[in-house]
């Protein structure tokens, strides 16, 4: 079973568990023939993250890819930015069982070509139509071997970014029972840490609360603890721990612009001239910062397929997204919240302040955070924003709708999501009133 919805933009995500699933074993086994069907029948790498049915419809997968002639490489446990780095360190296609920061009765996978390049933008439209006419092998042809490559991908990490300094960092490590239960601690030894962890133990369930570091109820715990242990700063991990949202020192959490403001003017330092990657909806402080490094700033649509995608057309060093996504070039421009997280320890490390001060030069503007609206026509939606915006700023379609005022310090952006049928919202300003006027303005067009 395949129902439709479960094929998004960029990836797979469907409920499994309950009693109405969404797709099943069978439907992750015509998936796995279906995938071979595009791919050829080479060799690939798959790996799954802690979730329900985790391990059952990766068996299943790999089980109709073997029929189709392919061999695997199965990693097993894995975060989503250890399954990239297993396709680029292997140089194989790649393939992750995981719904990243859904609910606990989904499931999903998300794929990739050889070396982390992202799938083409067709790629999840062909697979769709391939897996609903796919017929399986009688019988298995591919070969199967199992790969551990948990320390290969920590080594990685501290050849990119070694300790910078002797000083000595408290760490709140908020991995919500998801991936990085399983890699952060391997991750980030060796480094003159002390660790304050909370929710390392993996389980699909999430029983502490929701691996979703967008929603700010899912950051509190963190937040406490950092103030509770005196700690330096908090690493807030999603299930897939592809993600890491920061605190700083007082329980603040850090804006994800702030955070790739910071790691683009480090690695413009080490890379003049550079070009960094960020998105619609990255705060106008990134472009700032990228400019007075010597940089070069280009703009994507939300997504990391579509961030990527760009990232190799301009040979970017680095890219950053609202939603705490950071890309690397050195890690075949995938995304990867350790090595962000590593980014930051470091820089806190050898600047001898507190994280709120290091973070604070790059935040000179008020942000609204993403606000999501349940709408029946998300197009007339945004047509209807456009109409009442005309002739304010300049307006483009690039993702969704965006205005800009440059001359008077503010944007706004209402997009469709992804991945669920909600439009979202973002606003920012130079001034907390005229922030609030626009969101307010722009909610009230969208929701009456």
């Amino acid at each position: 079973m395949l129902e439709q919805e479960i094929f998004k933009a960029n990836d797979i995500r469907g409920i499994v568990v309950g009693d109405d699933p969404q797709w099943d074993l069978d439907g992750a086994r015509a998936l796995g023939a279906a995938f071979v069907e595009l791919m050829g029948p080479g060799e690939f790498v798959l790996g799954r993250d802690m979730r329900a049915l985790g391990r059952e419809l990766s068996w299943a997968f790999i089980d109709g890819a073997r029929r189709a002639g392919a061999s695997v490489v199965d990693i097993g446990l894995s975060s989503t930015d250890q399954l990239w780095f297993a396709s680029g360190h292997l140089g194989l296609p790649g393939v992750q069982l995981t719904a990243s920061h859904n609910p606990a009765e989904y499931n999903g996978i998300k794929f990739c070509l050889a070396d982390a390049k992202p799938v083409p933008p067709d790629f999840m439209t062909r697979l769709r139509d391939a897996a609903a006419t796919v017929e399986l092998g009688a019988e298995v042809q591919g070969e199967l071997r199992e790969l551990d490559l948990l320390e290969d991908y920590a080594d990685k990490l501290s050849e990119l970014v070694p300790q910078a300094g002797a000083r000595e960092l408290t760490v709140v490590v908020d991995a919500g029972n998801g991936m990085a239960g399983h890699t952060a601690l391997t991750a980030l030894a060796g480094r003159s840490l002390d660790i304050v962890g909370l929710y390392l133990e993996l389980d699909g369930t999430f029983p502490n609360h929701p691996a979703n570091p967008l929603e700010p109820e899912n950051l509190v715990d963190a937040q406490r603890a950092v103030r509770e242990h005196d700690a330096d700063l908090g690493l807030v991990f999603d299930g897939d721990a592809d993600r890491c949202f920061i605190i700083d020192e007082r329980g603040d959490v850090v804006d994800p612009s702030v955070i790739t403001a910071m790691i683009a003017v480090a690695e413009l330092d080490k890379h003049p001239g550079s070009t960094i990657v960020t998105n619609t909806i990255t705060s106008w402080s990134v472009a700032e910062a990228v400019e007075k490094a010597g940089g070069t700033i280009r703009q994507s649509r939300v997504g990391h397929t579509y961030v990527k995608a760009l990232m190799a057309e301009t040979g970017a060093v680095f890219g950053g997204e609202h939603s705490a996504h950071y890309y690397f070039r050195e890690f075949w421009s995938a995304d990867t919240g350790m090595l962000a997280a590593l980014h930051v320890l470091e820089l806190l490390r050898v600047s001898g302040q507190p994280l709120s001060e290091l973070a604070s030069v790059y935040d000179s503007y008020i942000r609204s955070g993403e606000l999501n609206s349940t709408v029946d026509d998300a197009q007339a939606c945004m047509d209807k924003v456009a109409e009442a915006f005309a002739g304010r700023g300049e307006a483009d379609r690039l993702d969704g709708l965006s205005v800009r005022n440059p001359a008077e310090g503010w944007w706004i952006n209402l997009r469709p999501s992804n991945t669920e049928p909600l439009l979202r919202l973002n606003v920012e300003a130079r001034t907390e009133e005229k922030m609030c006027s626009l969101r307010d303005e722009v909610l009230a067009l969208v929701r009456h």
